[in-house]
């Protein structure tokens, strides 16, 4: 029998790769965007610990998505918070969401940002000295060839890089907070302060403070360790929908090929259907024909998706070392088993009407 599924696999050649085709495509969406979306926030996660604050204030229903709530926050809240006991600094920063590219940008006042431990350690350069100076990590100056003194374009300005500082502490490019106020008409406001309190244990005496202040009773303060554990998927409105959508889409595309493939195919040998029924093969030996070439199909179109999204995630990585892409075995079986089993139902009606035909009708097929 596995001679007979191959032949008639290599009989069609062309029918065969593109069902092959679709299939490795169902896989491939499916690793890359999950590999997007959950390097993204994993991505959120380690930037917000590398800052070192112990808590993040910010106002009532904020996202805890870096970059989606604009500028809320009345600066002045800074001086109430660095009026409460245990708090040894806050610092104001802006989060904003640039489309070209797709990243966060940072607006901070150095001086506060610097005492949070680890302050900035320059590589080259050092702090701003005009308002349209900007700071940037080192994968964003290896990955665009720059160095301190080069001028890039952030929100449709040029900016010169005044110091170039290692990766890791929150954003990839820092702006003058005041100059990112007036960019995107925010004057004196923030999207968050990073709170740093003299003992990680008093963190919940200070939550407690900050809900007291009068005004601030529903501010969302988080503490790091809550920060990490909302940023799951789950909690994130809309992140497993996407997720859903795209893999639904992914599945419909490798059914439907499969499905017209293996319908055309159970057309076209009529007649070799009718030879093998009346040498005494039964309904479920046809059915087993016709799956089989299915799961042959879906599997090289599984292992050929597997390795198609990881060359281009490897490609991604050389040629964009600031991309977080995620990457897991259980991401790679969840496809797997997706792409195999959306293939076998595409197949079960082709598979039902070969079963079906009368051997002398279809001997008689021309």
């Amino acid at each position: 029998m596995n001679k007979l599924v191959v032949a008639n696999l290599a009989q069609r050649p062309i029918r065969s790769l593109i069902s092959i085709s679709a299939v490795a495509l169902e896989v491939t969406m499916i690793l890359l965007i999950v590999s997007f979306f959950y390097g993204y926030l994993n991505g959120s996660k380690e930037s917000q610990v590398g800052v070192g604050a112990d808590l993040m204030v910010q106002p009532p229903g904020s996202s805890a998505l870096v970059g989606v709530t604009g500028a809320p926050i009345p600066a002045k809240v800074g001086g109430i918070l660095r009026k409460l006991p245990h708090v040894q600094a806050a610092a104001p920063v802006i989060w904003w969401l640039s489309q070209k590219p797709l990243e966060i940008i940072y607006g901070i006042d150095l001086a506060s940002y610097d005492s949070i431990p680890p302050p900035f350690r320059y590589l080259s350069g050092g702090p701003f000295q005009q308002p349209y100076d900007v700071i940037v990590d080192d994968f964003f100056a290896a990955m665009n060839k720059k160095k301190v003194g080069d001028s890039i374009e952030i929100l449709n300005h040029t900016f010169r890089i005044c110091g170039i500082v290692p990766h890791g502490k929150g954003g990839r490019k820092f702006l003058p907070l005041a100059t990112m106020q007036d960019l995107i008409g925010a004057e004196n406001r923030v999207s968050v302060f990073y709170v740093k309190v003299d003992d990680p244990a008093n963190a919940d005496l200070v939550v407690d403070e900050v809900k007291q202040v009068a005004g601030m009773e529903n501010y969302a303060v988080r503490s790091m360790q809550e920060y990490l554990s909302m940023m799951t998927a789950d909690n994130l409105p809309g992140f497993q929908t996407a997720i859903r959508v795209v893999i639904g889409v992914a599945v419909i595309i490798g059914f439907l090929v499969i499905f017209q493939s293996m319908y055309t195919a159970v057309m076209e040998r009529t007649r070799e259907i009718g030879i093998l029924k009346s040498l005494g093969a039964s309904k479920a030996f046809i059915v087993n024909v016709v799956l089989r070439e299915t799961a042959l199909l879906a599997i090289v179109g599984v292992v050929a998706g597997i390795i198609i999204s990881v060359v281009t995630r490897r490609v991604l990585i050389y040629e964009r070392p600031v991309l977080h892409l995620f990457w897991s075995s259980e991401w790679v079986l969840r496809a797997t088993l997706i792409a195999i089993t959306g293939s076998l139902l595409g197949a079960l009606y082709p598979a039902y009407k070969a079963a079906q035909k009368d051997p002398i009708d279809a001997l008689a097929y021309e």
